[in-house]
């Protein structure tokens, strides 16, 4: 005779939502994220009475900048505005002809080579591990002051960014048509023009959309290093004290990035 078998609550399983490991882990990440903080805090030397008085500093700022020099804008800010436009348009382009090229080497189903994968892959991390405006100091250290740094520096800094997201375009296209254009006998080209372009279209067209949309923004600042555009009318503002003209190129970069934003979330809208 077997009598019912019985459980005790002890004996029950407790469900945790972490393992003893993962709460260590846990743990650990929380000390190290803390000590980081404190040991930044009192690396950049915060000065408390600095803080106090930051508010009426930025008050004192913006009085200065009022009213606005709305004169110096046919004088200087215009001409810089269109080179700004002319900076991030060219840069966008060259960054999206270099780009596409080394997508192509990413991409595992167009290039079978794990070396020049590789390569590819490098190219990619480079370009956008180092900031736009570092590039501009290296340009304008080589070609001097002016567009032209300012130009290069965005088409290099572009290429990290949109051949990363054009060769996961490209590695995501549908197999079925690249396979029936092998199968007919196609060339390459004809395999890349019929079968993965019609595809990848509607990416290409909405990354490089939104890639000129930030270096336009990008593009604005890059005179602060001597790039052309905004920037220098605004370091030379601010470099005289003219308060007032340095407000006027604020809001123009403001109303430009306004103006960008809406009109690249339309066209982007259209395309994808």
């Amino acid at each position: 005779m077997t009598g019912a078998a019985t459980t005790s609550p002890a004996a029950l399983r407790r469900w945790r939502r972490f393992s003893p490991g993962e709460r260590i882990a846990r743990s650990i990440f929380y000390v190290i994220a803390l000590v980081a903080i404190g040991w930044s805090l009192k690396t950049i030397e915060i000065i408390p009475e600095f803080l106090y008085d930051a508010p009426q500093q930025t008050a004192d700022l913006f009085l200065r900048m009022w009213p606005i020099d709305w004169s110096w804008y046919p004088k200087v800010v215009h001409e810089a505005l269109i080179e700004t436009l002319h900076i991030a348009t060219l840069g966008t382009i060259l960054a999206v002809a270099m780009a596409s090229l080394v997508a192509l080497l990413v991409a595992r189903n167009i290039t079978h080579s794990l070396f020049l994968n590789g390569i590819g892959r490098f190219i990619l991390v480079a370009t956008r591990s180092v900031h736009s405006m570092i590039w501009a100091l290296f340009f304008v250290a080589v070609f001097g002051p002016g567009p032209l740094a300012g130009m290069l520096a965005i088409a290099v800094h572009s290429i990290g960014f949109t051949g990363k997201f054009l060769s996961e375009a490209i590695e995501d296209a549908r197999p079925g048509p690249i396979e029936a254009l092998t199968a007919a006998g196609a060339s390459p080209l004809a395999i890349l023009l019929k079968g993965y372009w019609p595809q990848v279209m509607p990416a290409f067209l909405s990354i490089s959309v939104f890639r000129w949309d930030i270096n336009v923004r990008e593009s604005a600042v890059l005179g602060l290093v001597g790039g052309g555009g905004l920037g220098m009318a605004l370091d030379t503002a601010l470099s005289n004290l003219y308060w007032d003209q340095a407000g006027l190129v604020l809001l123009v970069i403001f109303v430009v990035v306004i103006i960008t934003e809406v009109a690249t979330s339309l066209l982007r809208s259209r395309l994808i």
